[in-house]
């Protein structure tokens, strides 16, 4: 795919055509805007194939989703207006100014597209990060999706001890709680969440821990920053602004405007397209991603090894909940990227052989750490937990991100023995979450260890046997 989109330009040239977004009716390019990409666009297809496991019944679940789609920060709601400027400029050079560039040039299509945008003006600053329709939908469509494959373990009738639910305290994902719990249960129903800590060291544990915020993710010295200095970045900003008929490179803020323009409006509406994603060709976007996964790599996953650490309560919550036999047997979390992000990097996901650093963006065209495939808007980590009696391992579990098993080389095709996944994590299952996930400590687990998860089980045998 990476050679099918440095190949796009090259192909207009020979027909004597600049690339014309408008015509690309595949526009691979939508499927790479990291973090803000359009569940819808880059969910997995397989899992009518990769559910059903011959002779196993599955038995519980256990379920981290990212909230769904949802409208920007109030700094981009702010610069709503100075899109609208840069719009009348790129407009004027083309038609006044007459500095249309002689290749890789908007094509007329493209051009009235952008010279017809508007800002939605009912989006307003005290609407910040909130979630939008789309996001709603995207989550009522997962819950419904498991649901239609694991009827059995998702009932329709909701049942506060068989099911469990939490979200942080954001107005997106408690939105994204009853926009599923909706999908499972109907528009009426008794579903609620666990009551949100005045510390949420499960779904955040990053708010609490000074030595991963200190981690230099980002700043001077960083990969991160080492690409934004590097000549492929620079001569991408220039190519962009001289497509857009500029004679000078444009700020970087003003680029980046356009382009968090161009990957929200085409979230918060997968069946259209947003007029600004025509100011980029797809090898920049591409570039644009790599940018990006620098930045959740290192900020978010295998960069730094305490990042690793970080989601001990969340590992440790998902082996308690999936070796217990009681209820509750549905669990479900609703958090953010980066609680999504460091979960994977606990359990060693989507790992790459070579750390993504700014000189090697050529040679890990095909890496594993692709936010725009790991974490969309509404990305989802799912663990199904089977019992399957004829087998000597009879308890098998298959990891599903975003509607795709996980391939594990310590698993067989996507279904792994519960016995090898405890095996697996035993540290992070033994370790004391209080000093273990926070270089500088932070507050102490509920329990230590195993013992603490232990006694977590049998709190909730007891709880199922007074019900």
């Amino acid at each position: 795919m990476r050679l099918l989109l440095l190949l796009l330009p090259l192909v207009a040239l020979v027909r004597g055509d600049d690339y014309c977004f408008a015509q690309d009716t595949s526009r691979l390019q939508t499927r790479q805007f990291s973090s803000k990409t359009a569940y819808q666009i880059v969910k997995g297809s397989d899992i009518d194939r990769q559910y059903l496991v011959p002779g196993c019944e599955p038995k519980k679940m256990w379920i981290f989703h990212r909230h769904g789609t949802r409208l920007p920060k109030k700094s981009m709601i702010n610069n709503a207006a100075r899109a609208a400027e840069l719009r009348d400029l790129i407009v004027n050079n083309y038609k006044v100014a007459k500095t249309k560039p002689d290749t890789d040039a908007l094509c007329s299509t493209d051009l009235l597209a952008l010279q017809m945008w508007r800002w939605n003006a009912s989006i307003t600053p005290d609407q910040e990060e909130y979630l939008t329709s789309q996001g709603y939908d995207d989550l009522r469509g997962t819950a419904k999706l498991y649901q239609r494959y694991y009827p059995g373990v998702l009932p329709k009738e909701y049942n506060d001890t068989y099911y469990q639910f939490r979200h942080t305290d954001t107005q997106r994902t408690r939105e994204s709680f009853r926009a599923f719990t909706e999908g499972l249960f109907g528009t009426v129903n008794a579903a609620h969440p666990v009551e949100i800590p005045k510390e949420d060291l499960l779904l955040r544990p990053y708010d609490y821990c000074q030595s991963y915020k200190d981690l230099n993710y980002k700043g001077e010295g960083s990969e991160y920053e080492k690409y934004h200095k590097a000549s492929l970045w620079t001569n991408t900003l220039k190519d962009i602004s001289t497509r857009l008929g500029f004679q000078y490179t444009l700020e970087e803020e003003d680029i980046k405007l356009m382009y968090d323009m161009c990957r929200y409006e085409q979230a918060w509406q997968v069946d259209r397209s947003s007029a600004w994603c025509t100011a980029f060709l797809p090898e920049q976007v591409s570039v644009f991603e790599y940018a990006e996964d620098l930045k959740y790599y290192w900020g978010s996953g295998y960069g730094f090894p305490e990042t690793g650490r970080l989601n001990c309560r969340l590992v440790q919550d998902l082996l308690t909940h999936l070796s217990n036999p009681v209820s509750p047997h549905v669990v479900a979390h609703f958090g953010h990227s980066t609680g999504l992000l460091t979960l994977l990097t606990a359990l060693g996901m989507r790992k790459d052989d070579i750390p993504l650093r700014a000189d090697n963006s050529d040679s890990m065209s095909s890496r594993r750490w692709k936010s725009s495939l790991i974490d969309p808007f509404a990305g989802n980590f799912v663990a199904v937990k089977y019992d399957c009696p004829a087998e000597l391992d009879r308890e098998k579990v298959v990891f599903f991100l975003n509607q795709d098993a996980v391939q594990l080389d310590w698993c067989s095709v996507g279904l792994c023995k519960w016995s090898d996944v405890l095996e697996k994590y035993k540290t992070i299952s033994e370790a004391d979450c209080g000093d273990y996930y926070c270089r500088t400590g932070g507050a102490p687990s509920l329990g230590s260890g195993l013992p603490g998860l232990l006694a977590t089980a049998l709190a909730a045998i007891l709880v199922y046997l007074m019900h």
